[in-house]
């Protein structure tokens, strides 16, 4: 069950400062900019390599950030041309660490005991579909994304693991971040609070995008033909 102050979702950036840097760690070259078309502040991570930039919550390995949320939100954008890495350590039942990696650096989909491995593949704006995309370099045109793991099923699914916390995320080069975040609701992009109602969305257990996570979307037009979302 989630604690209180985890529900209804924890806004990681917001709940850990990140900007302060105290709990959270940084490496090379990353930095917060303002995105005017996202409307706030958002983290670059970039650099040679992936593993030369990054950041990482909580600030050290030994700690654990202890988030319950069986949903974890990443909204982030490939940067172009690029490869990116990201890195969530997450804890079983049986206090066993589990890393979570996806990345367009992978070809195919790899797992061990303590590791699993899924390649990511970059949307482009005019593809529509992002499952459309190839691995390698993020395409020019990469797309804002909402990218939704539900850890309970993935650990279930190709570990037979019981789902515990998440421990730790690292954010490594090439990407922007806007935020993280965990939940027990499913979060469905493009729908109102008004049209959840209409269509009884909350007896599925899903839920609009709070709006401190919502990618604005100018009148006229559709969430789904500006941005990718994409569940594991």
């Amino acid at each position: 069950v989630l604690a209180a102050w985890q529900r209804p979702y924890l806004n990681i950036f917001k709940h850990f400062r990140v900007e302060e840097w105290k709990r959270s760690a940084k490496e090379g070259d990353v930095a917060a900019l303002t995105d005017t078309r996202l409307k706030g502040t958002i983290y670059r991570i970039r650099g040679s390599n992936p593993a030369s930039s990054y950041l990482q919550l909580p600030r050290t390995g030994t700690q654990s950030l202890g988030l319950t949320g069986r949903y974890f939100y990443l909204l982030f954008r490939p940067l172009p041309r690029k490869h990116f890495l990201v890195h969530l350590d997450v804890t079983t039942e049986e206090n066993q660490v589990v890393r979570i990696s996806f990345s367009n650096l992978f070809k195919e989909f790899k797992s061990t005991a303590t590791w699993l491995q899924f390649p990511f593949l970059c949307g482009a704006a005019n593809e529509g579909m992002a499952r459309r995309g190839a691995a390698g370099a993020a395409p020019a045109d990469v797309r804002w994304t909402c990218l939704v793991l539900d850890l309970p099923s993935i650990l279930s699914l190709y570990l037979s693991r019981r789902y515990s916390h998440l421990r730790g995320v690292k954010l490594c080069s090439n990407l922007l971040v806007k935020n993280l975040c965990t939940s027990d609701l499913l979060f469905e992009p493009g729908v109102t609070l008004a049209e959840a109602r209409l269509s009884d969305l909350s007896c599925r257990g899903v839920a609009p995008m709070p709006r401190e996570f919502a990618f604005p979307v100018p009148k006229g037009q559709k969430w789904h033909d500006l941005y990718d979302y994409i569940r594991y």
